[in-house]
């Protein structure tokens, strides 16, 4: 059964993934958030506390999409894994341009409907080398099931 199976998942970790500074310069143009603390190093370095040009915050909370392909297990009879939003989102700390991030996801819970599951996933998004993550949030996926 899935849902016995989701709740049995141990935590699970993605790989790495670098956010250099084409990834965040084509995240810029997709939201027109062109502000230089994203694209201006030297800029950002000089005119604020992080000491160099840093990733959007929803660029690294949009990778949970593609993080969650790698962790999550086939299960027969799954449709379609369908984002249904957050319960809780924090930015915790910057994410400075070309380090690299992963995600961390637990099931912290899962509810049946007809034909769909709701899974709530605690997550972080961690830095490498880092001690503090670059945030942490409570994400909620729809699984659509074969009836």
């Amino acid at each position: 059964m899935i849902v016995d199976d989701l709740r049995a998942l141990p935590e699970q970790l993605s790989d790495w993934v670098l956010l250099d500074a084409a990834k965040v310069k084509a995240f810029a143009d997709s939201t027109e958030d062109w502000q230089f603390i994203h694209l201006d190093d030297a800029r950002a370095a000089a005119e604020t506390p992080f000491g160099g040009a840093i990733a959007h915050g929803f660029l690294t909370l949009s990778l949970l999409s593609m993080m969650s392909y790698q962790i999550m297990p086939k299960f027969p009879g799954l449709r379609a894994s369908i984002n249904y939003g957050f319960d809780r989102i924090r930015f915790v700390s910057p994410v400075r341009v070309g380090a690299r991030v992963r995600g961390r996801f637990a099931v912290a819970s899962v509810d049946e409907g007809d034909g769909w599951l709701g899974v709530h996933w605690d997550v972080t998004i961690e830095i490498e080398d880092s001690a503090r993550p670059a945030l942490a949030a409570q994400w909620i996926t729809r699984l659509e099931l074969e009836t």
